[in-house]
C-alpha cells in the first residue's frame, strides 16, 4: 500500500516536472534574449528607428559624477510605484576624514484616486508628503536642493526638465503625459506655499542607482527588479490544480483571486527547511490543507519561476555588457554592476543564479557586483549635489 502511494506521488511530481519544463531556459534561449536586447539598443540609438525601438536609449543629461568634494543637505523623492519615498541625504566629511553619505527616509503610500485622478491631484499629494516629512525633521525653514527619481518613460530636455511620454505601473493621472514633470512638481509646491524647494535634477531609478554606487566604484551600474513573479506562481498553481496535480484538484477562492500570492512568499517558500513548516503555514492562509507532496510541488513551482526570472534578467544585462565591450574594442572588459531591488536582496538564491548566468553569457568580462543600499533615492540626492556644485563653478 505504501509502495503504491509512493509511486503515485512520484508519478505526480514527474507530470509536474514536465509542465514546469517550459520554464527551463537553455543557453541558446538566453542568447536570443541577449541579442534582441543588443538589437533594440542599436535601434534606440539610431535616429531613424528610435521611435519604434523598445529600448529608447534616452539621454540622461547627467554630465558629471560625485568625486568626494560635494557637501550639504539634500532632499530626494523616489516615485516609481504605489509607494513613494522622501529622503534626507547629508553629504560631507565623516569623523575619520572620509566622504560620508547619511540618509533618513520615510515611505508614503499613494492612494488610488491620486494615481488615477488628475496630475494636479497626484503632485499635490506628493507636495503634502514632502511637507509632512519636513515637519517631522524640522527643516521647513531651509530651501534644500531636491533630486527627483521618476521611474517612468521621460524624454529629457535638460537635467531639470523631462516630458512624460506615457504612464505605466497602474498610473493614469490625466494632464501629465506630454508635460514637464519637474514643472508639475514645482507648481504643486508653489500652490501649497508652506515650504520652498530648489528642484535641480530629475532622473530614473537606473541612473540614480548608478550614481549611488559610483563613489564606491567608478565604472558601470545597472538596476533590476521583479514585480510579477508571485502572480506567475499563482497562475501556474491554478494550472496544476486544473490538471488534478495539486490540492486534490480544488483551489480556494483566495488562490483564485488575482494578486493574492505575493512575491515575498516565494522567498519564504524557497528558504524553508525540509520539514516544510513555512510552506504549509503560507498555504493554510490561502484556506488550503496541503499534503507533503503539495508543499514540495509548490516549492518546485517557485524555484522554476524565480530561476527563469534570474536568467532573463541576466540575459538582458549580458547584452548590455557585451555591447559595451564590443564598442570599446576591449579583449577583456573590467566592469562593476550596481544592483538594487527587493528580490535581489531578499530572495535566498536569486542573486547567485543571476550572477552565475551573467558571467556565463559574458566571456571576456571581469564583473564585480555591488548591492546598492537606498540606491534610487540616495542617487537622486547625489546627482543634485553634483548639479549644485557645477552650477556654483559656472557661476564663478
Amino acid at each position: 500500500m505504501l509502495d503504491h502511494r509512493a509511486r503515485m506521488e512520484s508519478g505526480r511530481k514527474e507530470k509536474v516536472e514536465r509542465i514546469l519544463s517550459e520554464f527551463r531556459l537553455k543557453e541558446e534561449d538566453l542568447k536570443k534574449v541577449m541579442y534582441r536586447m543588443q538589437k533594440e539598443m542599436d535601434r534606440g540609438l539610431k535616429l531613424e528607428t528610435h521611435e519604434e525601438a523598445s529600448v529608447k536609449m534616452l539621454p540622461t543629461y547627467v554630465r558629471s559624477t560625485p568625486e568626494g568634494s560635494e557637501v550639504g543637505d539634500f532632499l530626494s523623492l523616489d516615485l516609481g510605484g504605489t509607494n513613494f519615498r522622501v529622503m534626507l541625504v547629508k553629504v560631507g566629511e565623516g569623523e575619520e576624514g572620509q566622504w560620508k553619505v547619511k540618509t533618513k527616509h520615510q515611505m508614503y503610500s499613494i492612494p488610488e484616486d491620486a494615481m488615477t485622478g488628475t496630475a494636479e491631484m497626484l503632485f499635490d499629494y506628493i507636495s503634502e508628503c514632502i511637507s509632512d516629512f519636513l515637519d517631522k525633521h524640522q527643516m521647513k525653514h531651509k530651501k534644500l536642493p531636491l533630486g527627483f527619481t521618476f521611474s517612468f518613460p521621460v524624454r529629457h530636455e535638460d537635467i531639470d526638465k523631462g516630458i512624460l511620454l506615457n504612464w505605466t505601473k497602474g498610473f493614469k493621472a490625466s494632464g501629465a503625459e506630454g508635460n514637464n514633470v519637474v514643472g508639475l512638481l514645482r507648481d504643486a509646491i508653489k500652490r501649497r506655499g508652506d515650504f520652498e524647494m530648489d528642484v535641480v535634477a530629475m532622473v530614473n531609478d537606473t541612473v540614480a542607482t548608478m550614481i549611488s554606487c559610483y563613489y564606491e566604484d567608478h565604472r558601470y551600474e545597472k538596476i533590476i527588479g521583479g514585480k510579477y513573479m508571485g502572480e506567475i506562481v499563482r497562475l501556474v498553481l491554478l494550472k496544476l490544480v486544473d490538471e488534478n496535480l495539486l490540492f486534490n484538484g480544488e483551489a480556494s477562492e483566495k488562490l483564485k483571486t488575482r494578486g493574492t500570492f505575493e512575491t515575498r512568499f516565494m522567498s519564504q517558500i524557497e528558504s524553508d527547511s525540509d520539514d516544510r513548516k513555512q510552506i504549509y503555514n503560507i498555504l493554510t492562509t490561502f484556506e488550503l490543507l496541503p499534503s507533503g507532496t503539495d508543499c514540495d510541488i509548490v516549492r518546485m513551482v517557485c524555484e522554476s519561476v524565480s530561476t527563469r526570472a534570474a536568467q532573463m534578467c541576466s540575459a538582458g544585462l549580458a547584452g548590455v555588457i557585451n555591447r559595451m565591450r564590443e564598442s570599446r574594442s576591449q579583449e577583456t572588459l573590467k566592469i562593476t554592476v550596481g544592483v538594487d531591488g527587493s528580490v535581489y536582496k531578499l530572495h535566498p538564491s536569486f542573486k547567485d543564479r543571476f550572477h552565475a548566468t551573467v558571467r556565463q553569457l559574458t566571456p571576456g568580462c571581469d564583473i564585480t557586483f555591488i548591492q546598492s543600499e537606498e540606491g534610487s533615492g540616495r542617487g537622486a540626492a547625489l546627482i543634485s549635489a553634483v548639479a549644485c556644485k557645477m552650477a556654483c563653478m559656472m557661476g564663478q
